[in-house]
């Protein structure tokens, strides 16, 4: 219980960090990132846990501490896939195109390599195995391919998600792997990559689900 209660705590102060609430603002364009969405969702998810293992608590329950372990799986995988795309895509970018980029903010951490790890962790340490089902491995996508189409239908609508720091120009695509104004054709290569890594990364956990035993805590 402590464990997902301070995980939740770091999930949420790290929202808030990002939206500005501890600096006196409220930037609710940043929900327009895939990153802010993906850490909601883990927020929503430890509340989950939270709530089911302080019933379990409450009732002397002994067992396994893992609650909806597909769901967990799904969020974990989705939360994951921000982190592996910020630290192997966008932070290197980052760095090459804003001189003074701060990456070690609490913010900057908590939403792109904290919360999610914290899920993965949560994953593997409670949650109860050999209740995944092989289609999971497939819904996986259907959170970051939705955020795809809309964010570029939004794009293609004339939606601006910021100005270039480079050329002061308005960019329509909230990443630059898929903006297709920029890169044009190529995106779908990052695309189908990001696609590929996800599949890949779901049947691992669907092997380690039915293959791990674990203690009953």
């Amino acid at each position: 219980m402590s464990f997902r209660a301070a995980a939740l705590l770091i999930a949420v102060a790290g929202i808030l960090d990002m939206l500005g609430i501890f600096r006196g603002n409220l930037w609710l364009q940043t929900f327009a990132f895939y990153t802010m969405q993906s850490n909601v969702l883990a927020i929503i998810l430890f509340g989950m846990l939270c709530w089911k293992t302080a019933r379990g608590l409450r009732g002397g329950a002994k067992g396994n501490a893992g609650y909806f372990a597909r769901i967990e799986m799904v969020v974990t995988m989705n939360v994951l896939l921000t982190f592996f795309v910020y630290w192997v895509l966008l932070a290197p970018t980052i760095f090459t195109m804003v001189e003074d980029y701060s990456l070690w903010t609490f913010d900057n951490l908590a939403v792109h390599g904290i919360t999610p790890l914290l899920c993965l962790a949560d994953y593997i340490m409670f949650t109860a195995p050999r209740h995944l089902k092989y289609r999971d491995v497939y819904y996986v996508s259907i959170f970051p391919l939705a955020y795809l189409a809309g964010t570029s239908i939004a794009g293609l609508l004339g939606y601006v998600y910021f100005t270039s720091a480079s050329d002061g120009l308005p960019v329509r695509f909230p990443y630059f792997f898929y903006d297709f104004d920029r890169i044009g054709a190529v995106s779908l290569v990052y695309i189908g990559g990001l696609v590929v890594f996800c599949l890949i990364i779901g049947h691992i956990f669907y092997l380690f689900d039915s293959r791990i035993r674990k203690p009953r805590v």
